[in-house]
Parts: C-alpha cells; structure tokens; sequence
C-alpha cells in the first residue's frame, strides 16, 4: 500500500468549487427575515487516493477495509480530502471523522453492498455514510452513492409494473397472503437480519446521515436508491446542500429526498430530486422529546427541481421543536404529488413562525398544489390501522406562513386547508395562479387562510 500525496492543484480547484468563504453571499441578500449565511467546512489540504489502499473497483471486491485504513491515514494527519477515483467501489458503512472530505470523481460509483448484515450494529442497521459530532466534514464531486435500496425495501404490488413484480420475486423474498406486498425477508442472496419482516423492515436505515455536526457541505454528487431517507442531516450547524442529485423509484417506501431534522444555519441551492416520498423536507421531532433538540432554524432553499415527490417542500409531520426562519424561492416542482405540503397531527405538531414562500413553479401536479393537513397519519409499508393521535398534546400551530407568486398549471386541487382555526390560522396566499383540473380550492374555515389576488383556473 502506497500512502501517496496527490499533487492538488487542479483537483483542490475542483473538489472545493463552492468551499470559499462568501461564495454564498448572493443568495443572501432581500431576504423577508434576517438570516446568517452558513460557514463553510475547513478541510485541510492532504488529498489521499482510495487506490493507494489496496481497493479494487471492480463492483465485486469487498473495500470497506481499505475505506477504512484510508479514512484512518487521513485522520491520523489531522483530515483532508479521501480522493475515490472511477471505478465501482462495494463497501460496508462509512464513517467520516473531523475535517474531512470524501471526494469522488467522475465515474466513480460508492456502492453499498447488499448483504444487510455488514450494516447491523448492535442489532440496529447503521446509515451508510455517517458522521456524528464533528466537524468540517464534506461530501464533494461527481460521483455516485448507491445504497442498494432494493434489498431492503418493502414493495407494494399495486405500485409496480408486472416485470417488474416478477424481478422482485426471481430475487425470492417474501409475499403476504393477500399477495399485496413483497418483502425482502428469505432472500435467495443473503440471509434475513431480524425473525420476521415486519421487524426486519423497521431496520432499513438511511444512506447519508449527519447528527450533531458542526460545517457540512454535500456537493456535486448523486445520492440514489436508500434503503430509507437519502440524506439526513440531523441537529446540526452551518450546513449547504449545493448541486446534488438525490433519485430512487417514484414507488420505493420512504424514499425521502432531503430531510433536514432540527438544524440550523441551512442552504439548499441547485439540487435536483426525484423520489419516493418527500422532496425537501424540513422535520423537527416528535413530542416532548423534540424540545431539547429546537427548531429547524434559518433554512433558505433556492433554485431547486423537484419531479417525483410525495411534495416538493414538505414541513413535517412531525414539528414538535418548531419551524422559524425559512426561506424558500425561485423553485420549480414538476410531477410531484403536491407542490407545498404542511403536515402534522396531535402529538406530532408545534409552532411555525416567519416562514415566507415565494416565486414557486409548478406542472404537473398529481394532488394539491397547496396543502394543510393536521390529522396526518404516518402509515408504514403494510399497515392501514394506523391512526392520528386523539389527544391535545403538541397541537400542529401553523401560523405565519406567507406564500407568494406561486404558479401552477395542471393541479387536482388549487388549495386545501383541512383542520381547525386553532392549528391553522394567519396564513396568507398572495399573487397566485392555480389551474386546477378538478376543484379549485377546499379549506374547512374560512378564516384559515387568507387570499389576495389569487386566481383559480381551469378548463371551460
């Protein structure tokens, strides 16, 4: 093994485009709220190849060795950039220390391996890129992170195509007796992780997480097909979201996009998304337990593309640690089932405040354009019992919220507002086009939302 030091002059210029102080600030100015651009990572200059570990990219040899004594080289030198060259490089889970940067280059593909097993910790199934409580830590370049998602989600027979329900079935697994549901339970490849599927499909975990770090930039590259969520930052500071691709199938179970879970300091900018649940989602945590934690604070989401999505921004359903701050322009949502998704329920509510929407673009859209939902009932794969919370506890308080110049063409419903006066109320639509192809609008009170110079339009 040769621990060689790449030459950085044109690779540093190419795996850092955006990791210079200011090189935000535009987006920051005529905010409606004042908002602190994020810092940035500071990741030393040391940049060591994967190759130089004894990995091989061949998408058949196991390099979750070599990862590691490459990610190990670099932290022993105080960090720097983990440089992962073309190739198809199948890996375990990785952990990514302070300073530290795991950079791919074009055509090269981070593939998860399949076999569940090698993601168990302590019996619970661990994300497949990690970093929790650190510092300066970067995922950059042009390269794909695949998490082999297919071994691990449940698939609903009415969601898929006959070849490929048959795909599901020539890789063995398990179908329920109504033959409505395939699980990947009794695998021909490899062997189950829990006693039945049901317990084995509480395990699935995401691909990229971040939890209680502090500087996190994901740039460039193409995260797809998560086992769960595709990347989650979790209760961290100064985090920028630039130029990804985040995709999975329109049909795969909690195929969330991006998740931002109680962070604060958040730019999204210049990312593409195409999933199976939420676009961009903005989560703060459920109950009494989320109020350590805070709100999902000075969030700004700018020039982003949304297709497939559950929405393309979503609050919730669960906001307990509240929503202040946010900030979403200049976004375009096309094919996606609502466009702005407010959802919550009792135990799972809390307060929004100074929340300003404007210049959003819509086609296509299979549901709302606009929606309010306060009985949201969270409904895993395979279960229809699931109810909403009968309880006055963590109320959902959507409250100012100001939405602007939203235009839309093609939407089932312009507008719906379902709840009550407590939990929805001093929100305003202002300057919007709607062309609805069933119903123009549907709120419960009146006085939920207000509307100024909004048109409905549809077909004569």
């Amino acid at each position: 093994m040769r621990n060689t030091i790449l030459a950085l002059g044109l690779f540093l210029a190419a795996a850092t485009l955006s990791a210079s102080a200011g090189e935000y600030v535009t987006y920051y100015r005529n905010l409606p709220v004042q908002m602190q651009e994020p810092a940035l990572p500071g990741i030393p200059d040391l940049a060591l190849s994967l190759a130089d570990f004894g990995a091989v990219g061949d998408g058949v040899t196991d390099n979750t060795e070599a990862f590691g004594k490459a990610l190990k080289a670099l932290e022993k030198q105080g960090g720097g950039h983990l440089v992962v060259p073309a190739g198809i490089w199948l890996t375990g889970p990785l952990t990514l220390k302070d300073r530290m940067d795991l950079h791919l280059e074009r055509n090269a593909v981070i593939l998860l391996t399949p076999d569940r097993a090698a993601h168990l910790k302590d019996g619970k199934a661990v994300p497949g890129i990690s970093a929790s409580k650190r510092t300066d830590v970067s995922i950059t370049g042009a390269g794909i992170i695949d998490g082999n998602g297919e071994w691990w989600r449940g698939v609903k027979r009415s969601k898929v195509s006959d070849t490929e329900w048959n795909a599901f079935r020539r890789m063995g697994g398990t179908v329920t007796e109504k033959g409505d549901l395939w699980y990947p339970f009794g695998l021909k490849a490899f062997d189950n992780i829990a006693d039945t599927y049901e317990a084995q499909e509480k395990i699935r975990t995401h691909l990229v997480r971040f939890t209680d770090c502090e500087r996190v930039l994901v740039q460039g590259v193409t995260l797809q097909n998560s086992p769960k969520f595709h990347l989650v930052p979790q209760r961290c500071r100064d985090v920028v979201i630039d130029g990804v691709t985040v995709r999975c199938p329109w049909n795969a179970q909690n195929g969330d996009g991006i998740d931002i879970g109680q962070c604060r300091n958040v730019l999204i900018v210049r990312n593409t998304v195409d999933v199976g649940d939420d676009g961009i989602c903005m989560k703060g945590g459920a109950g009494a337990a989320a109020l350590k934690d805070g709100p999902c604070e000075n969030i700004l989401i700018e020039d982003n593309t949304v297709f497939h999505a559950h929405g393309g921004f979503v609050i919730g359903s669960e906001f307990s640690g509240g929503m202040y701050n946010i900030v979403v322009r200049n976004n375009t949502f096309s094919g996606t089932d609502t466009g702005l998704r407010f959802k919550s329920a009792p135990e799972r509510g809390g307060k929004t405040g100074n929340i300003w929407i404007s210049d959003i673009y819509m086609s296509d859209i299979q549901g709302e354009a606009v929606v309010f939902e306060t009985s949201y009932a969270d409904r895993p794969v395979g279960r229809d019992d699931a109810m909403a919370a009968e309880t006055e506890n963590f109320l959902p308080d959507f409250h100012d919220i100001h939405i602007s110049r939203v235009t839309c063409r093609d939407c089932r419903t312009g507008v719906k507002a379902s709840g009550t006066l407590r939990m929805i109320h001093d929100i305003t639509l202002k300057d919007c086009v709607f062309f609805y192809t069933e119903e123009a609008s549907r709120i419960d009170d009146p006085g939920m939302l207000q509307l100024k110079d909004v048109r409905f339009e549809t077909y004569r």
